[in-house]
Order: C-alpha cells, then structure tokens, then sequence
C-alpha cells in the first residue's frame, strides 16, 4: 500500500468503518456486495455489473476491492450510483462492522478470494455467498487441502460456485463445495476482453511523440515479473540487429517496478521513456527512444492492440502466467512461457488451434519472435485463430448471472436468512 500511494484515503474502510455518505446511500435499500480483489477482477465486475443491473433492478449494488489500483479501476469504470467500499481485514470485529453496516442479500466473490472470518460471519448471519470464475492453481489447491478442516464447512455453505472447467469442478469438489452449487461457466475472462470495446487512448501518437516511425514494428510485454523484463530488453537488442526499427514496450504487472525495470534496461544500453513523463508537448526527436516503460495502470488493452508481437508475462521466470485472452481478442501474435499454470486449459486452447507459441527459454522466445516478425503471415493467422478461440468461448457471462438470480428470485437458498 505505501509503495502505491494513495492509501490513506478512505482507510478506516478497511477496518468497518463508513463514513455518512456510504450510510445513507444504503440506507432502507436491498443491497448486492460484489467483491473484486484488484485490477484483473475489477475488469470482470465491471461487465457482470452491467449483466445483472438489469436483472436486479431493485438491488443496490456494493463493490469493494483491497488494493487501491483496484479503487482507481472501479471509480473509472462504474457509475457513481454504485457504490465503492474496501474490502475489511479479516478480523471478526472489521468483518462484523462491515457485514453489520452493508447487510447484503447476497455476496459474489470473483475469484479465489476467500477469507475465513468474512465467510464465518456471512454464513452466522444467513447471507448467500456465490464465488463467480473458480480457479484453482495446483499451489491453492494444495494448500485448501492441508487446511481442510477449516474450510470444508465454509465451502460447503456456498450457494452457488461458477466453476470454469470440469477439472477445476472436480477440485471444489474434493475440497468441500456442494456438487449441486457448482456449475460449469466457462471463464468470465473471455466475456470480459470485450471484442468490440472502444479505446480511448492514442498509442500511434504517443510513440510518434517518442520520435518513432509510424510502420515501425512492437515488441511488447504484458504484465511482466521480475526478471522478464531483463530478459525481453536482450531479446530486443539482439533483434535489431535484423529490424533495425523494432520498438519495445514494457508494461510490468505492478508499476511500482517501474524504476527496477529502468535499471535493467540502462544497464543495457537501451534508451527508454516512462509512460507518464509522456505529456501533450512532449516530443523526442527520432531514433533516441528506444523503449516505453508503461508505469501507469489500466492501459495494458490498449498498447496490446497496437502490438506486432506480444510476450504474456509471469510465465518464464515466474509461475502462474497472465492472461492470454487480452491480446487474443484483439488478433495479436502471442508468446509465452512454459510457466501458465493460472490459465492452464486457456493457454492449452490457444496453443492447440495454432492461435499462440509456447516457448521453454529465452533462446526459444527470441527465435519464436524473429520468426514472426519475418512472416506477417502467420501473424494474422494466429491473430485470427486467436479471435475465433474467444468467440468460441463467450457466454460465460449470461451463464454466472443466471446461477445468482435463479438463487436469488427463486429463493433457492442452501441457507435460510436470519432477521438480525
């Protein structure tokens, strides 16, 4: 929180406490509490908020998230007539507060989000609790299985549990979740990447400003770790030697890496530009910038779709991966590592319909790269699988608001509410 900033607003949320404004906007009104943890989840509320509004047309909607990037998502994103909270500590006497002010019909979890005391004291008082987009990576699943004991009785409690996969299905299971509160959803990350979305930021612009050629090619890479910048600015160097106009773009998972990935870039030579030093009058001539470094959030979509070739980060030299159906769904050529456990069938479907590259080192991503960049080819051929795979795969959407309203109008409930 300290390296991000902007933590003391609204701090005291975090521990219950809301201030008279929150209060009277839920004041005699039904409330729905969707918690998003950050940015990645924040993306997938934004659309299941615009699917069930309709729906629950007579539900107030509360959204809350833990890190404060999350918060500047959310106040960018929605309506002013939804309101904004964070997330409470998991302590008994935050959660009470906060779970005692809110007193929501229903709780939607996106992801793994899941907190003992919050779930205790949620089921103590009667209150239906869905998770939405389940995934389970082998790490969690371990992990859920040594403290079954602890979590056995709270997901056994759970309304409804929108599993992405039969195999992630199979894991709840295991691990306590009613079979019967399970349906299989597809991933909401499909839904999400919003196909026909309007960008609103001019990367052409900026890069001209950066004094880079208009046709020059992109080589770009999306929510690096540590050590993968390191890895993509020798990638680069040793590339342009035979595209000699080749640009890099860097936009590391967390921003507040930004001045570590500075370093390895001048400790290569490479001439770079931080994204928001990047004003209206600024203008390099050409041929000085070699290299954006994007420290700025919720931009990712943006420079993807102006990308020649794009590298998935946390997938070399971190394990878990990020999200390929980004830049899928805006027909881009994709790399990435052996390391997708998070998105294991995704990637597993990308790469079996031609529409990514799977690579084990970094000599293989660099040979992977230099034979895309050569064949504007197959580029769009796997730019167009790519796309086909996501239409393939909507709907994921309409399915996971079906299972909350069917819990919800039916009074389907696997508990009863309490008055309290």
């Amino acid at each position: 929180m300290r390296r991000r900033g902007n933590w003391r607003r609204d701090f005291r949320q975090r521990f219950g406490h809301y201030d008279a404004k929150f209060k009277q906007a839920i004041t005699n009104r039904h409330t729905l509490w969707i918690h998003a943890v950050s940015v990645g989840e924040v993306n997938l509320c934004t659309q299941l908020i615009h699917a069930l509004e309709p729906r629950l047309p007579n539900l107030k909607l509360v959204v809350s998230t833990t890190t404060t990037t999350g918060m500047a998502e959310l106040e960018k994103r929605l309506p002013g007539h939804i309101s904004r909270i964070y997330y409470p500590v998991d302590l008994r006497g935050c959660v009470s507060k906060a779970l005692g002010t809110v007193r929501p019909e229903a709780i939607v979890l996106v992801e793994g989000e899941v907190w003992p005391n919050f779930l205790w004291k949620a089921r103590k008082m009667g209150i239906p609790t869905f998770l939405v987009n389940a995934r389970l990576s082998n790490r969690s699943y371990r992990g859920y299985r040594l403290l079954k004991f602890i979590f056995k009785p709270l997901f056994a409690a759970f309304a409804g549990v929108g599993a992405q996969n039969e195999a992630d299905a199979a894991r709840l299971t295991k691990l306590g979740f009613r079979p019967e509160a399970i349906r299989i959803v597809g991933s909401l990350k499909y839904d999400a990447a919003k196909l026909d979305e309007r960008r609103v930021l001019h990367v052409p612009r900026i890069l001209r400003q950066l004094g880079m050629p208009a046709d020059s090619p992109i080589l770009l890479g999306g929510s690096t770790h540590p050590g993968e910048e390191a890895i993509l600015a020798d990638v680069f160097k040793n590339l342009r030697k035979k595209f000699p106009n080749l640009v890099l773009v860097l936009v590391p998972r967390h921003f507040e890496r930004s001045r570590e990935v500075g370093k390895a870039l001048k400790e290569r030579g490479i001439n770079f530009v931080y994204r928001n030093e990047v004003s209206i009058t600024t203008q390099h001539d050409p041929g000085t910038v070699d290299c954006l470094v994007v420290n700025s959030t919720g931009e990712l979509m943006h420079f993807y779709e102006h990308a020649t070739v794009v590298f998935v980060g946390k997938s070399l030299t971190a394990e878990g991966g990020q999200n390929p159906i980004e830049p899928g769904s805006l027909a881009r050529a994709m790399v990435f590592g052996p390391h997708m456990q998070n998105f294991a069938d995704i990637a597993k479907r990308f790469v079996d319909q031609q529409g990514a590259l799977q690579v084990n080192s970094a000599a293989e991503l660099e040979q992977a790269f230099e034979q895309l960049l050569s064949d504007e080819s197959l580029r769009r051929t796997m730019g167009m699988n790519a796309v086909r795979v996501v239409r393939e795969n909507l709907g994921a959407i309409d399915k996971t608001v079906n299972m909350i309203v069917q819990h919800l109008e039916g009074g389907d409930l696997y508990v009863k509410r309490v008055r309290y």
